[in-house]
């Protein structure tokens, strides 16, 4: 996904866009597989897996924001979708969330200091 966000060309932003909705269908799969229906990735409560899984969904939404796509769709990935809503819902998480400008703005700061660090 961050490939999409940093692509110079609209043929390299569709290319990572492919590949990032390639591995999400991937995801969409073993949800359904690991989850038997219920509403997390190990059943019915979050655990682990979710946890990991979790942490991805608001640079994910940031990257949906600055390139005006979105990754997680009804049509092509309803169990993410639904396991998102679910996870950004849930007691222990939704306080914890980061809002998406406030990834944005860290996104801002954080650039010029990996453009640094990648020259070294």
């Amino acid at each position: 996904m961050i490939a999409a966000v940093k692509a110079e060309t609209q043929e390299a932003r569709a290319e990572a866009m492919e590949q990032s909705l390639a591995g999400l269908e991937l995801l969409e799969e073993s949800l359904a597989k690991l989850s038997k229906g219920r509403g997390f990735v190990g059943g019915d409560a979050m655990a682990y897996l979710d946890i990991a899984l979790g942490c991805y969904l608001g640079w994910m939404k940031a990257c949906e924001t600055v390139i005006g796509h979105r990754f997680l769709d009804e049509e092509k990935t309803p169990l993410l979708v639904g396991w998102a809503e679910r996870f950004c819902s849930h007691e222990a998480v939704k306080d914890w969330m980061p809002e998406t400008d406030e990834l944005l703005e860290l996104a801002k700061v954080l650039q010029p200091k990996r453009k640094v660090s990648t020259a070294n």
